[in-house]
């Protein structure tokens, strides 16, 4: 094939050139004839007829028949370029279907992970808002220790209404009828309740369970309940032996109408103010004590876990105290605190919050008790300085005749 090329290559530079460069002009006075073009024609059309035959026989070579389509297989299916072109189109339509499976593949793996995003945020929501049981216990708490707070002032006030009577010595009271009366009933109460060892051995009663219990500090101050209506009692008597044993007797008559029996009535009046104030803090701290509302099943069982004897009525001070108690030591608290939500935390603040609150308020109207007591005493100093202030001069009597 090389070497038919290059002789149809040099047969075509010659003949141009001869042409071109090699003609001779015609004659007009000849005849036309020009052996030369002649000759150029001829070798044109032989070289074109080589040329058709080699574009020929590459053509038959290339063709479905021919050697070269023998090496590339059977031709069952088409030519070359048929094959080649729907080759070359399935492949774009592999490419086209692969780009748009992995677009839908990357849609689905799209949509799934906001579905499972979302579904995260809202068991966040949903957790965030579900109440904790820690949330119900402060709230049953909440509860007892405001009916408890109540049901203390009521005990109180009823302790304090006996107690105000008793020391004005008002009519009814063992005072009313003279001081023998008035220690008699005191030593009696003490025998039928308190009765020791050594008054029973002498003969004044029969010895008690609760030994001295009206002269025990223990009586007022005990684990946050009295025991029933008899630690009721204990605790009121020692507060009257602690405030009042003996109240003076009554004014009567004439008592009361002399200047020296007016002036007697003030300091009288003065006397009963003093003991009523002490009396009535100390009611407070005993009421605060006293049974006066259920407890529930979780409060029992944090008595339990404390070491101390479930009860199934408890006192304000009880209420506030296993309130107190449970967020410092209870070890269930502790540990859901430690699976509780960011929400249910800050709830939990809130709650502590409002405990301390409930606190400091109770803490202010004890300090205004604790300041009326101060007063009084400060009082008290000041007319006792005034009682045994003695002049430095004597001072001469008045002439009242001038």
């Amino acid at each position: 094939m090389n070497k038919t090329s290059h002789l149809l290559s040099a047969t075509t530079g010659v003949v141009i050139g001869a042409v071109v460069f090699g003609a001779a002009p015609a004659n007009a006075q000849l005849a036309v004839f020009d052996e030369t073009s002649i000759a150029v024609q001829q070798g044109l059309q032989k070289l074109q007829d080589q040329a058709n035959n080699f574009l020929n026989t590459i053509t038959g070579q290339l063709g479905l028949n021919g050697p070269l389509a023998s090496l590339l297989g059977s031709n069952s299916y088409g030519d070359v370029t048929t094959l080649l072109r729907q080759g070359f189109t399935q492949n774009a339509n592999y490419s086209k279907a692969q780009v748009s499976a992995q677009r839908q593949i990357a849609d689905a793996s799209n949509s799934a992970m906001a579905r499972f995003e979302r579904d995260k945020r809202n068991a966040v929501i949903r957790d965030e808002h579900v109440v904790s049981p820690l949330h119900c216990a402060h709230l049953d708490n909440g509860q007892t220790i405001t009916v408890g707070a109540g049901q203390s002032w009521k005990v109180a006030a009823a302790i304090q209404t006996v107690a105000d009577q008793r020391g004005e010595a008002a009519k009814g009271t063992p005072s009313y009828y003279g001081a023998a009366q008035a220690v008699e009933a005191i030593n009696m109460l003490h025998y039928s309740r308190y009765c020791s060892a050594d008054e029973a051995a002498a003969g004044f009663c029969s010895a008690s369970q609760r030994e001295n219990a009206d002269q025990r500090a223990s009586s007022l101050f005990g684990t946050g309940t009295y025991d029933g209506q008899d630690g009721v009692n204990s605790a009121n008597d020692y507060v009257t032996n602690l405030v009042q044993p003996i109240v003076p007797t009554a004014q009567r008559g004439g008592q009361m109408t002399s200047l020296v029996a007016k002036e007697a009535s003030v300091r009288r009046r003065q006397y009963e103010s003093r003991i009523s104030l002490a009396r009535s803090v100390l009611n407070e701290v005993l009421a605060a004590q006293s049974p006066s509302v259920p407890l529930n099943a979780a409060q029992k069982q944090q008595m339990q876990n404390e070491g101390l004897t479930a009860v199934d009525t408890g006192s304000w001070v009880q209420a506030l105290q296993l309130d107190v108690h449970r967020r410092y030591s209870d070890v269930n608290w502790a540990a859901q605190l430690q699976s509780m939500t960011p929400a249910a935390v800050e709830r939990e603040i809130a709650n502590e919050l409002a405990v301390t609150n409930y606190l400091l308020l109770e803490n202010y109207r004890m300090a205004m008790k604790n300041a009326s007591v101060n007063a009084t005493t400060l009082a008290a100093v000041a007319e006792r300085d005034l009682q045994t202030l003695k002049p430095a001069v004597e001072l001469p009597t008045p002439n009242l005749s001038n």
